[in-house]
């Protein structure tokens, strides 16, 4: 939101907190939506908290040894931490940071829950069937796993070896506090007091999502993360996938936050391949 008054973001930056009509008198807003105010000289960073009506300036928090690159990448922090929104959706392009945000952001609430699952479907380059693969089941799947043990180790490569912070994340692997698994593996089950984050969802149907959101007991958190514009099953499009179908079917919901980010931060060839190819 551009143009706005610089005496409008600085009481955002002085009080943290303001009435949503001090900012805006008449526009309805979304609830749990992030807005940037702006103007030419300044800007803040602000959330539309659907309980209370009120306006709270976003800081750009680290979580587990990762620092937000931008405005988006702040939000999806804020929404991953928020304790009142147990459903949130992250959409963007590969090299946004999905995924590490999700995952680093649920290893700094560790403590709130009794384990965190990373979890994503199987659809095998160009939907050849993983049976063909040689190996054992174990080394069929795991190459669709690696992307996920990526991440983790990204942020494990955050601390020395010798510090208090990798041992800490070791031991979760080692106790089962973090389960990195194929979604097919975890289906059937009920979810409480979980931090559940399914990666690569817009390759899920409408119907998978459904019943994932339907298992989740007390104390439950669920993420999905994807790009609607990278389909790997020909059965579905940016459309008809199911993560296009939550984020249209759940917009406005108290309980449920969206964000999309829309800036690379992996590398300018990535982005380059993002624009152009």
């Amino acid at each position: 939101m551009e143009n706005i008054k610089s005496e409008t973001i600085d009481n955002v930056y002085s009080n943290n907190i303001l009435s949503k009509k001090e900012i805006f008198p008449r526009k309805k807003l979304s609830d749990n939506s992030y807005y940037v105010l702006k103007n030419s000289k300044k800007s803040a960073l602000i959330y539309n908290d659907s309980d209370d009506g009120n306006i709270y300036r976003v800081e750009k928090t680290s979580v587990s040894g990762i620092t937000p690159r931008n405005a988006e990448q702040a939000f999806a922090i804020h929404s991953l931490l928020n304790e009142k929104i147990p459903l949130v959706s992250i959409n963007g392009v590969a090299g946004t940071g999905k995924t590490l945000l999700a995952l680093a952001s649920a290893i700094s609430q560790r403590r709130s829950f009794k384990q965190i699952f990373v979890a994503r479907p199987i659809v095998p380059l160009g939907n050849k069937d993983i049976g063909y693969l040689p190996g054992d089941i174990s080394s069929k799947i795991n190459p669709y796993m690696e992307p996920l043990w990526d991440n983790f180790k990204y942020i494990q490569n955050q601390y020395k070896e010798t510090s208090k912070e990798f041992k800490v994340l070791k031991n979760m692997i080692d106790s089962e506090k973090l389960v990195i698994q194929p979604l097919a593996y975890i289906r059937g089950r009920s979810f409480s007091n979980i931090y559940f984050i399914v990666d690569e969802a817009q390759n899920l149907t409408p119907h998978e999502i459904k019943t994932i959101i339907s298992r989740a007991g007390e104390n439950t958190k669920i993420i999905f993360a994807g790009d609607i514009n990278q389909i790997d099953t020909p059965y579905l499009d940016s459309q008809s996938n199911g993560l296009s179908y939550l984020i249209d079917k759940l917009k406005g919901q108290k309980l449920y936050s969206h964000v999309t980010l829309r800036k690379g931060e992996r590398s300018k060839l990535a982005n380059l391949a993002n624009e152009l190819l």
